[in-house]
């Protein structure tokens, strides 16, 4: 299986994502420096659009952003 044996390659280009055959030997910190990373981002975007988040039209039954979005806590008063 596969696309055969590896060929020779030119060793005089580069290439930002690591060229030819690249197995890097530090893959699995990499990915989890990504990882955590994706999820700090995703955190920060979603605390703030819970922060901003005004409907100025009621829903007419509950809906799962009712939980986190401070214009529906139960202990804040308008």
């Amino acid at each position: 299986m596969g696309g055969g044996a590896r060929y020779p390659y030119p060793k005089y280009v580069w290439s930002p994502a690591g060229g030819w055959w690249v197995r890097p030997s530090n893959w699995a910190s990499n990915t989890v420096v990504a990882a955590v990373g994706i999820a700090a981002v995703t955190f920060g975007v979603w605390n703030l659009s819970a922060k901003l988040e005004r409907r100025t039209v009621q829903p007419i039954s509950p809906i799962p952003s009712m939980l986190w979005a401070k214009e529906y806590a139960k202990d804040e008063k308008p």
